[in-house]
């Protein structure tokens, strides 16, 4: 495979605002957001391979006046300050056009000459990140700007052998794709049940009608009232209590000492994790860790991000790894019991939850609450037979979602070793594509 060095210019679209940054100052603020219209691409909208995530808008009038600063489906979009080195690609379907903030900037690809897709994983590549941050201006945040983007040198194989690499790597972030929507639908199952049992109490209404609970057997049925009493949270099924989060979990149980720890931590931060998803666990040494690498991650834990608890910094822990560490700016919850795990996590995280936190959560610049908070939020506590019940319908959800997650993991990490090696011509088609198949199989 033969390679050419070009710059990012000259892979732009023969028309006219086909590489441009985002509009100049006062031409965009905020008070020309609106509820609908055309979406604003922002560093929120790209964190992943496509733009997405929720988006502000502006009206069409505002996008007429801004038309040089449009991106389309197939425009490849990059971050000019912010996160550097973020790069996504403008996708089909429910929008045909946006706007690029302040803080990114965007290229339309020549087609006879580059693949979109290829473009994207060479700047994601170790090579292209390190270009990136070694040519930022430092003065103040640390950014980059469009004279940079369009002298950005790339070396470019044949359209036909881009498309074939990018197909290799496609395939791949498709399947870690799936396996994390497969997960989205089985915690949303998970997160309907345990509304219906013990938010709604739809068992309960049920027999209090003299009707049989669905998709119950009587076995489960039985465990539950037919009726309700007064409590200080309102109506709450007859004989259930009103307790916290600390009477089902042990808070903080461990964490690793001076004199106490391992020689190598598996680090889990609050900026990795997101909504039951750890998308990098990094390792170290101890005694080159983070200093608030000091929470000892067990099977069967919550962890409840206390920093900005609105960021949804949360996960369940299923099989951890050995050593797996996580920040001091999570709560960690550990079920008293195994048979409590599914409920508390789902306790914790529910939107009522990290909404309350989120209220509670003081420090303008660093808000947050104290882990005694997370552990005390209040909850209807029913008797154990329900929770045993609900565990052994939860637990194989939180299972099937934790299998998803390692085999995402494994796919990801084969990509990752596999871009460097294609993007530079080191490894042949032929064996990358044998291996990627073996990977999602």
């Amino acid at each position: 495979m033969s390679f050419e060095e070009v710059l990012l210019e000259d892979l732009a679209a023969p028309q006219k605002n086909s590489i441009v940054g985002g509009p100049f100052g006062s031409n965009l603020v905020s008070r020309d957001y609106v509820q609908h219209g055309v979406p604003v691409i922002r560093g929120q909208n790209m964190g992943e391979r496509w733009v997405s995530g929720d988006f502000v808008f502006v009206t069409e009038e505002k996008a007429r006046s801004l038309a040089a600063n449009k991106a389309r489906p197939g425009d490849l979009v990059f971050t000019q300050r912010g996160t550097l080195g973020q790069v996504a690609i403008v996708p089909e379907g429910q929008y045909s056009e946006y706007i690029v903030s302040q803080s990114q900037m965007k290229l339309t690809p020549d087609s006879s000459k580059a693949d979109v897709h290829y473009l994207y994983y060479a700047f994601r590549s170790n090579e292209q990140q390190e270009y990136i941050r070694n040519t930022a201006i430092q003065t103040g945040v640390p950014h980059t700007n469009l004279g940079i983007l369009k002298r950005t040198p790339l070396k470019l194989p044949s359209l036909l052998d881009q498309r074939s690499i990018a197909s290799v790597l496609r395939a791949l972030d498709d399947r870690i794709t799936l396996l994390r929507e497969t997960n989205a639908t089985l915690e949303a199952i998970a997160q309907a049940l345990f509304k219906s049992w013990f938010v709604d109490f739809d068992p309960v209404r049920a027999k209090a009608e003299g009707r049989s609970p669905d998709g119950m057997d009587e076995a489960t049925a039985a465990l539950f009232p037919d009726g309700f009493e007064e409590s200080e949270l309102g109506l709450v099924p007859r004989g259930w209590v009103i307790g916290a989060i600390s009477d089902l979990a042990k808070l903080n149980p461990e964490s690793w000492t001076a004199r106490n720890h391992p020689r190598v931590l598996a680090y889990v931060d609050l900026a990795n994790t997101k909504e039951n998803v750890i998308t990098t666990v990094a390792e170290f040494d101890f005694d080159e860790a983070p200093s608030r690498a000091r929470r000892v991650l067990r099977d069967g834990d919550t962890i409840v991000g206390t920093v900005r608890p609105g960021n949804r910094s949360f996960a369940f822990i299923r099989e951890p790894e050995a050593n797996l560490t996580g920040s001091t700016g999570f709560a960690v919850l550990r079920p008293i019991e195994s048979r409590y795990a599914e409920f508390v996590y789902l306790v914790a995280t529910q939107d009522s939850s990290i909404e309350y936190l989120t209220h509670l959560a003081d420090g303008a610049a660093y808000p947050a609450v104290r882990p005694d908070v997370v552990g005390a939020i209040q909850t209807c506590i029913p008797p154990d037979g329900v929770l045993e019940s609900f565990h052994e319908v939860a637990a194989p959800l939180f299972a099937k979602v934790a299998h998803n997650q390692r085999q995402a993991q494994t796919i990801a990490t084969l990509r990752d070793t596999l871009l460097p090696r294609l993007i530079s011509g080191q490894l042949r088609l032929p064996e990358a594509e044998v291996e990627s198949l073996e990977a999602i199989a």
